[in-house]
This record gives structure tokens, C-alpha cells and sequence, in this order.
């Protein structure tokens, strides 16, 4: 899904994320995916100088990727800051909620991406 390069989009993101979920039966995973899609969303707002920014979710076997694409090729950083900083914990919290996250370089810019595991019944 393309979405505008706005701040409006992370809340955007959110709900196209949550209703994705639903529709697999996963509602479990929503509150985690919530939060991960707005950061990598409000990341690429912020970080990456575009006017666009795509936004796929896909189920991989036992797991869902959430990915951000934009046309920087910038790639994301855990910054050490102090706690109380408002500004550079966005990819810690993606480090602490998610299985596994990371970035790939594209042609036109990169995707940053994580993982949710599915457990099992």
C-alpha cells in the first residue's frame, strides 16, 4: 500500500495493519504489530525526505512481516541515548518487540522490516 510521506499515514498504517490481521484471525498479534508498523511508518516520515512511503504486511509461514519501504537508503540505527530522550528510541522498540527485524537496500531506497512469530495453539 502506498501511503503519503504524513503524519496521518502512522495512524493510517495502524488500522490497515490491525484489519489485515483480523481478516488472517491473528488479532493476538495486534497490539505489537500496531505499535511496530507506527515506528517503522514514523521513521521513514521523519528520517527519509520522501513524499511516499509503501507499506506491506505478509504472512510467512509461521510468522508476519511488517515492511516499510521509502526512497532513502539511510539505514535505521539503535541509537544509545538516555531513556528520558523523547527522540531516537523508535528502533529500540522495534529491537524489543519484535522476533527479528532488520533493513535491505534497494534500488530505489530500502525496506525496513520486522517479524512477529505466530505461536502456535
Amino acid at each position: 500500500m502506498r501511503l503519503p510521506a504524513h503524519p496521518a499515514s502512522c495512524s493510517l498504517a495502524r488500522e490497515l495493519t490491525l484489519e489485515i490481521l483480523q481478516s488472517w484471525g491473528l488479532e493476538h498479534l495486534g497490539s505489537a504489530a500496531a505499535q511496530l508498523v507506527a515506528e517503522l511508518a514514523a521513521n521513514s516520515i521523519i528520517h527519509s525526505g520522501g513524499s511516499i512511503l509503501r507499506l506491506r504486511v505478509t504472512r510467512r509461514g509461521g510468522s508476519v512481516r511488517i515492511e516499510v519501504r521509502d526512497p532513502s537508503q539511510q539505514l535505521p540505527l539503535l541509537i544509545l541515548g538516555d531513556a528520558e530522550d523523547d527522540h531516537g528510541r523508535g528502533m529500540h522498540l522495534v529491537d524489543a518487540l519484535a522476533d527479528r527485524w532488520g533493513a535491505d537496500l534497494l534500488p530505489y531506497g530500502k525496506g525496513v522490516w520486522c517479524d512477529l512469530h505466530i505461536p502456535r495453539n
